[in-house]
């Protein structure tokens, strides 16, 4: 585990192992000495997943053997790329027959993010899983305790602002007491992953070179749709995506989590009406509460907005006069406020009080050549499972708080449970559809 992980968390993630145990199961003679060439499999081939392959093919180290995707109308740039790439349209099928393999990237919508991280984790395989990590709870745990029973097994999750400069900037500032104690945060995103509109009421036909069967996935079975979930408009869907929350909480809470070491949630509460019956919300109001870390005052208060949604005004006021940016968070100290706009460099507020102060310059990394160093031996990944499983559950309790609007949520994670609303613990897990089951989840 590395080195940064607190000593909280550490022992957090040793309970959680202790309570939802389940024995490692390799299934391939794998993990041998690193080579000098890491061969890589692709689990998508357009979109987030053709960008990840082409950051990922930075490295000299890096070859591209296979990609398996359910569109096979949107395969044709990656094979303009890495002409003799083999495709498949059968995830299942390119684990099964492509032996060869050192690593993959698992960048397909979320609701297939846990089934194939699992299953070639159990082969052995390192694993670049984008961001959430998974779709519930349940499935965050389980790959997190899966990767610390096998240790060499090399993962990271897609969270690639977490390797920017400007993130370890924030995480070093706060971490340094410029501030002094935070008591509380606010962070937000503009996007609009979600939908006021019901399902339309049709059946479309499916599109040549599309397996909608395989889309699905574990999903329930469903007619397809045109345009209303593939390709883009899963993310607003609740059975395939997890609404903005999930697409950029994953993002902007990154360095929140790290720099004040946060664990469990005391409470979670929505504050705005809950998804609808097929979509997730539009505008998000979630209120985390926080035990005290070493980073922050006795209790911490964390607001997250989403939509058209932002702080209040007492809270917009401590920015002087500044121009919210579009997605960020504000740090509220004892000593002072961390204006942290998403992907630039941070602001000490007020400006009078800290003009003499120099930031820190931690400096920053390649997030997707890290990932491929650690898989030929150099080195370690900085948003390994053991950070980003922890992260994503915190992420996804926020989701699954907008549910049940108005209800304060108490999260035991030991028992990977909410103790006072039964009802909401049915969205920790899902059940996978027959005949996509996989072992371990």
């Amino acid at each position: 585990m590395p080195a940064h992980l607190p000593m909280n968390r550490r022992a957090l993630l040793k309970g959680m192992a202790a309570a939802f145990a389940a024995p490692a199961v390799l299934r391939r003679h794998a993990l041998a000495a690193p080579s000098e060439t890491v061969r890589h499999a692709s689990f998508g081939a357009s979109g987030m997943a053709l960008a990840d392959v082409r950051s990922l093919a930075s490295s000299p180290h890096f070859k591209l053997v296979a990609v398996a995707d359910v569109d096979l109308s949107r395969v044709g740039e990656i094979k303009e790329l890495f002409p003799e790439v083999k495709v498949y349209q059968d995830w299942r099928k390119l684990l099964d027959e492509e032996k060869g393999l050192d690593s993959v990237n698992i960048s397909t919508p979320d609701h297939m993010h846990a089934p194939i991280t699992m299953s070639a984790m159990q082969r052995g395989l390192h694993v670049y899983t984008q961001k959430p990590l998974t779709q519930t709870i349940h499935e965050a745990r389980r790959l997190t305790e899966f990767a610390a029973e096998n240790p060499k097994i090399v993962t990271q999750m897609g969270i690639q602002i977490h390797s920017h400069p400007v993130h370890r900037q924030v995480v070093a500032t706060i971490q340094s007491g410029a501030i002094g104690k935070v008591r509380e945060i606010h962070s937000w995103s503009g996007k609009g992953w979600g939908d006021r509109n019901p399902r339309p009421d049709r059946v479309d036909p499916v599109p040549a070179g599309l397996d909608w069967d395989g889309w699905l996935g574990v999903a329930s079975d469903r007619p397809f749709i045109k345009d209303y979930y593939h390709p883009g408009e899963w993310r607003k869907r609740l059975d395939f995506g997890t609404g903005t929350f999930g697409d950029m909480g994953c993002h902007i809470l990154d360095p929140v989590f790290e720099s004040t070491g946060l664990t469990k949630p005391k409470s979670i509460r929505s504050l705005l009406d809950g998804p609808g019956q097929d979509s997730w919300s539009l505008d998000v109001h979630v209120h985390y509460v926080f035990p005290q870390t070493p980073h922050t005052t006795e209790e911490l208060s964390l607001h997250w907005y989403n939509g058209d949604v932002r702080p209040p005004e007492e809270v917009t006021a401590l920015l002087g006069g500044r121009e919210m940016a579009y997605q960020g968070s504000l740090y509220i100290g004892t000593d002072g406020v961390l204006y942290s706009p998403y992907i630039d460099r941070p602001v000490l507020l007020p400006e009078d009080k800290f003009k003499e102060t120099k930031l820190p310059e931690p400096g920053g990394a390649d997030h997707y050549r890290q990932f491929v160093d650690a898989c030929r031996g150099e080195g370690e990944t900085s948003a390994p499972f053991a950070f980003a499983g922890p992260l994503t559950e915190m992420v996804l309790l926020g989701c699954l708080a907008t549910r049940f609007p108005n209800e304060t949520l108490r999260w035991d994670p030991a028992a990977m449970k909410v103790l006072n609303l039964d009802e909401a613990n049915a969205f920790v897990t899902k059940t996978y559809r027959k005949g996509w089951e996989v072992e371990g989840l």
